[in-house]
């Protein structure tokens, strides 16, 4: 079965940077879209950064210019490098997947269906 495990979460301050993984399992990880979202206390979660199976990427406009979406098929693994961390990333980190997502659906958190537990990231200023 699918499973996603994110780590590399902590807490920085802000201006530093965090590289969050993404172990992919139970699925061709070559043939699937991947994506990062985040959820704040009280707020939507939203998504943050996607990347299609041709290797295309799409960002949020929260982040772009300072996250980077990659990722290693041969190791299976998602990445999100995080610079310019600022108060208002704090949130959990989750990755998603599915096939062929569309592509206006991929910011979005019905475009998945799959899901990671999450991994926590707090920026203090």
């Amino acid at each position: 079965q699918v499973q996603l495990v994110e780590s590399g979460g902590g807490s920085v301050q802000s201006g530093g940077s965090l590289r969050l993984s993404c172990a992919a399992s139970g699925f061709t990880f070559s043939s699937y879209d991947m994506s990062w979202f985040r959820q704040a206390p009280g707020k939507e979660r939203e998504g943050v950064a996607a990347i299609a199976t041709d290797g295309s990427t799409r960002y949020a406009d929260s982040v772009k210019g300072r996250f980077t979406i990659s990722q290693d098929n041969a190791k299976n693994t998602l990445y999100l490098q995080m610079n310019s961390l600022k108060p208002d990333d704090t949130a959990m980190y989750y990755c998603a997947t599915d096939r062929a997502v569309s592509p206006w659906n991929r910011l979005r958190y019905s475009g998945y269906y799959y899901w990671g537990q999450g991994t926590q990231v707090t920026v203090s200023s």
